[in-house]
Parts: C-alpha cells; sequence; structure tokens
C-alpha cells in the first residue's frame, strides 16, 4: 500500500493498546486507539477497587506509545464499505485498517430481580459505585456474592478479610476451571478468611430481592448487598454494523483474527471468536492477541500473508485475598492439570500477575515488535474438536 497507512483501534483496553503499540515498527502507520475513558483500566484489579485497596487505573501515556493518538469517544458503528467509524461525540473516522478490541462486560442476567437489587462489577464505574455503597453500609452488612470464576473468588476474599461478612454463591462448582485439588485448597483458604461458599447442586440464583437471595434448594439467604459477578457479555457493535458474530457477540474471524466479512478488519481479545472458537479470557491473552493482530496488519501492509494466531498460556492465577492464592497449571489443551501453588506463594506469585500484565504494554510502547509469547501446537485441534461443520465451513484462510 503506497503512502501512508491509517489503523483505527477500537477499543482501550489490553488487546487494543498493544496492537496500537505493536504497530507503531513501521514510521508509515500512523494510529488511532478510540476509548471512552481518559484513563487505562486494570480490569483484573477491579475487585480491588469493590474493596477500597486500588484504583485500577494508570495514565494511558504510562502504556502507549508516544506518537498513538488517543480519542476518548465511543465507536457507535463500523462501516466497512465505506472504511470508517461513526463516533458517539461527532462525525466519521477514516481507517485502512480496523483493529477491533472492544472487550467484554458482564451480560444482563434473566434472574428475576437481579438487573433491579444486584450490583454488577463488570466496568470502572460499576466498581466505583460499589465500593461507594459498601462504604456507606459498613463491614457488618450481609454481603452475596454470585458467581464462581476468578472475579467472583477474588471479590469475596479481598471483602471478607477487611471485615465483611461473605457469601460466595457458586451456582454449582466453586472455581470450575480449576483441578479438583486445587478447588479444594481454595475452599479452605475462602473458608479460613470467613467466606461462607455454597457450592453444589441448588447453589444456583433464582430470585434477588433488596435484602435477599433466594437458591434453587430452596434457600433464602439475607443480602443487603449483592455482588454479581456470573455471566459474560460483549459489545454489540460488530451486530449492529453488520459483521458476521457468534451467538455472545463476539466477531468471528479466521484463525489469522481477519473478520470473515473484511480483510481490512482484524480483531483481538474478549470480543473475538477465531473459527468460532474463542480464547480462555485472561490480560495475558489479550495482549497476546493484540500483538498478533497488529502482526496480521503488518503483514497485509508489508504484502505478505497472515500467519494463524497461537497462544499458549498454561496457567491461571486466582487471588485469595492477601495471603494465599492459586495458580493453577495446564496443559497445551487448557485443561488444569494436578498441578498448582498455593497458599503464600500463589499469593506472590498472583502479585506479579498484576505487575507483569501493565508492564507488557509500557515494553512494548518503548520498544515495538518486542512482546514474545509462546505458541499452542494443539490450537489446530482444539479447533477442530470443538467447531462444528457450519462453523469449519465459514473458515477462510487469509
Amino acid at each position: 500500500m503506497a503512502g501512508n497507512t491509517r489503523v483505527v483501534v477500537v477499543g482501550g483496553g489490553f488487546a487494543g493498546v498493544m496492537a496500537a503499540n505493536r504497530l507503531m515498527q513501521r514510521d508509515d502507520v500512523t494510529v488511532t486507539v478510540v476509548n471512552p475513558r481518559p484513563d487505562f483500566v486494570i480490569r483484573l484489579r477491579l475487585h480491588h477497587v469493590v474493596a477500597g485497596v486500588h484504583g485500577a487505573v494508570v495514565p494511558y501515556r504510562q502504556v502507549l506509545a508516544e506518537d498513538v493518538r488517543l480519542i476518548q469517544d465511543t465507536v457507535t458503528a463500523i462501516d466497512a464499505a465505506q472504511r470508517s467509524v461513526t463516533l458517539l461525540g461527532a462525525g466519521t473516522l477514516g481507517y485502512d485498517y480496523l483493529v477491533y478490541a472492544a472487550g467484554s462486560a458482564s451480560a444482563e442476567s434473566r434472574v428475576p430481580g437481579a438487573a433491579e437489587f444486584a450490583y454488577p462489577m463488570a466496568t470502572l464505574e460499576a466498581a466505583q459505585r460499589l465500593r461507594s455503597i459498601l462504604d456507606d453500609q459498613g463491614p457488618a452488612t450481609p454481603v452475596t456474592v454470585v458467581g464462581a470464576g476468578p472475579t467472583g473468588i477474588e471479590t469475596a476474599a479481598e471483602l471478607a478479610e477487611r471485615g465483611h461478612r461473605v457469601s460466595l454463591v457458586c451456582g454449582g462448582t466453586l472455581g470450575a476451571y480449576l483441578h479438583p485439588r486445587a478447588r479444594r485448597a481454595a475452599a479452605r483458604s475462602l473458608t479460613r478468611i470467613g467466606v461462607d461458599v455454597l457450592a453444589g447442586p441448588g447453589t444456583e440464583v433464582t430470585e434477588v430481592t433488596r435484602d435477599a437471595v433466594r437458591l434453587g434448594d430452596g434457600r433464602t439467604l439475607p443480602s443487603t448487598i449483592t455482588i454479581w459477578t456470573a455471566g459474560f457479555g460483549v459489545p454489540d457493535l460488530a451486530t449492529r454494523s453488520g459483521l458476521r458474530t457468534d451467538a455472545l457477540g463476539r466477531l468471528i474471524t479466521d484463525e489469522t483474527l481477519t473478520s470473515v466479512d473484511d480483510e481490512r478488519i482484524v480483531a483481538a481479545g474478549d470480543s473475538v471468536a477465531p473459527s468460532g472458537v474463542p480464547y480462555r479470557m485472561s490480560a495475558y491473552t489479550a495482549s497476546c492477541l493484540g500483538a498478533h493482530a497488529a502482526d496480521t496488519v503488518l503483514r497485509r501492509i508489508a504484502g505478505t500473508p497472515a500467519e494463524p494466531a497461537s497462544v499458549f498460556f498454561g496457567a491461571m492465577c486466582v487471588g485469595l485475598g492477601t495471603q494465599a492464592g492459586i495458580y493453577q497449571l495446564a496443559g497445551r489443551d487448557d485443561t488444569a492439570n494436578r498441578m498448582y501453588v498455593g497458599g503464600r506463594f500463589g499469593a506472590k506469585l498472583k502479585a506479579l500477575t498484576y505487575r507483569f500484565a501493565v508492564a507488557h504494554l509500557t515494553n512494548e510502547a518503548r520498544k515495538p515488535g518486542s512482546h514474545r509469547w509462546l505458541s499452542n501446537n494443539k490450537r489446530r485441534q482444539l479447533v477442530e474438536a470443538e467447531s462444528g461443520p457450519a462453523r469449519a465451513a465459514a473458515e477462510r484462510s487469509a
């Protein structure tokens, strides 16, 4: 492509920032990131916002390369035919390539009363609001955390350590990704700091009221503050823009992270489903996918074939307060194995994840193209095993 190449990045999370920084390897590329907030949100620390121990934000200039342009606005539509995006504030923004990194949020719950009486925490604003409500109520107030994924577990642990009366309603299994050995260790640690863990059959929430949570087995839990961490959703921007998405609204791409509808649109992070088989959510995975999305764009600009993405993230780390954590190891098929690190050393490893998650971005900002990651030689087998004939037929080469 002759002349200057314009790249617009939709979303300024881990995937979007990493992609923007990596694109700065070429002097003839201009990069614009569109994001609704003025600061970078460290999403994996939102439970710390709720607990009142960390703000979970850093200035964008700390993580974004100097020559990347940042526009504080929201993209409301993508016009693939015209290669432009419409901004909520005003006007449109043209592009030669688009990196779709719109991120994720909590899904609207269909449980009766959840929308009215439960508090989400998947965004910075929601977490800040919840912190204010907790401050007003005081630590003796009964708190129920619904959802036993990493966010629910970490939120329950942080609040319990700070004196709150916390029930963790699992809706089935505590830490479903964890190996049973690690799960038992996590349950012991949570119980030790005062979390009432409700797991197993009948622990699904059937109704939320102003002051209680009702479970499938008929139990009613007093709950002045109900925190909702269950469910997953993505912005409907891709769907509204006429691009093909999966049932949850994630943009469907081939394995190079290129939209199956338009080779000028490349995606990364939580809002992408390569071959209809999304990667497991994590800040690290989002960063690696963001880097690969940038590599795909750079290869297209250079006129060389794009390569399939391949990311191996063989661990999940879950914090259990300040004194314990679980560092769960996994195989290349992304299945947890018997090996894990727990206790205080697990907590130290968890603390390192906060540090390195941001450091990966700052390092790439200083030296574009420097980020490296392990590849997964089983990705093809995973796609073949999980994608049906219809999804396989929708795949195309770059």
